[in-house]
């Protein structure tokens, strides 16, 4: 199906290729046709198409594709840049341009193109100024207030919309493609204009995101048998143990085991670990038992037997106690200087 200027025409009306800015250049004055009320200028698409076709004739005329530069400092650019190298084999350089890649032979990015394609002229200034210097021929995308200096085929379109961009290398593209015989024009190109569109990669990284959220599917629950009994079968009514929770406090079942009561039943370890460090013991034998058993652990069992202290009282609860020795132990005992265990005598609280 071959593809007529008409078609052309509204491809670019509906990428807003016709849509320039407020201000005007003095030499861009000549493909402007209109101005809206609000005063932005619309731009001849008849001059556009023609323009387009104009540069797709000096691109083929370069034998070697490898000796076009095709440059784009703007973000909307680079994916149509890199994407027209790709179908044309042109270099394309896209992002920061490296000053002297045109000039300094230095370097070892230096390149000797027989022709530069821009995307802006203001923001590719340092391009045009470095092909000026090497005469170099220079065909750039210009909007209404573009500056034309240096520039030698000035296609008059909208720069800055990221699908304005897209479609003009897609155009200047298929027909180099047309004129260098590799497609034909009543086959039609069957690359779509959205590969050329430039894509934020935040925006690709939320659509993936949505991708995923609506790809996944909630794990669903096993059915419930509501004839099954409470409690996932278990006999609640045959379990034993501590019936009564109110034992404890009315002196029933388990009134020993009270941390301030005390009970013969717990040694004294058990008691301590149960109760804290800093309980007294129930009684002045279990005292003395405890004594024993803390000589044979501290003192290392040398045969010394404990003594009291009368007279020496002490703190209650869980804070440490204090001998004549002027040592504290939390235990209630007090190893001395000679290592005797010293156990208070008359405790109060």
């Amino acid at each position: 199906m071959a593809v007529t200027k008409e078609e052309d025409v509204q491809m670019m009306l509906v990428c807003k290729t016709h849509l320039g800015t407020r201000n005007c250049d003095y030499r861009m004055k000549r493909y402007v046709f209109r101005r809206t009320v609000d005063g932005i200028h619309i731009i001849h698409l008849g001059k556009t198409w023609e323009k387009i076709m104009v540069a797709a004739r000096a691109i083929v005329s370069i034998e070697n594709p490898s000796d076009i530069i095709v440059a784009s400092q703007r973000p909307y650019g680079s994916r149509a840049v890199l994407k027209f190298s790709q179908y044309t084999g042109a270099n394309a350089l896209a992002g920061r341009w490296m000053p002297g890649t045109l000039t300094n032979q230095i370097t070892t990015k230096y390149l000797e193109p027989r022709l530069l394609i821009v995307t802006d002229p203001r923001t590719d200034a340092q391009a045009l100024k470095e092909a000026c210097y090497a005469n170099i021929p220079v065909i750039a995308l210009c909007d209404t207030d573009s500056p034309l200096e240096n520039v030698d085929i000035a296609i008059p379109a909208n720069n800055k919309g990221k699908e304005s961009i897209a479609l003009l290398y897609w155009l200047l593209a298929r027909e180099v493609q047309y004129l260098r015989g590799t497609l034909s024009r009543t086959a039609g190109w069957d690359i779509m204009v959205d590969s050329f569109f430039w894509r934020d990669p935040e925006e690709l990284e939320q659509r993936e995101e949505e991708n995923q959220a609506s790809e996944w599917v909630a794990p669903q629950k096993p059915a419930e048998d509501w004839n099954a009994p409470a409690g996932g079968g278990d006999n609640w009514e045959g379990a034993t143990g501590d019936a009564s929770w109110d034992a404890l406090a009315t002196g029933g079942a388990g009134a020993g085991d009270d941390c301030l009561g005390g009970s013969p039943r717990w040694p004294p370890e058990a008691r301590r670990a149960h109760c804290g460090l800093a309980r007294r013991p129930a009684s002045p034998a279990a005292r003395w038992a405890d004594a024993e058993e803390e000589l044979a652990r501290d003192v290392g069992g040398r045969g010394r037997r404990p003594h009291t202290s009368e007279g020496r009282t002490g703190h209650s609860g869980l804070q440490a106690y204090r001998c004549c020795h002027g040592s504290q132990r939390a235990d209630g005992l007090c190893v001395g200087r000679e290592g005797d265990l010293h156990v208070w005598g008359g405790l109060r609280g």
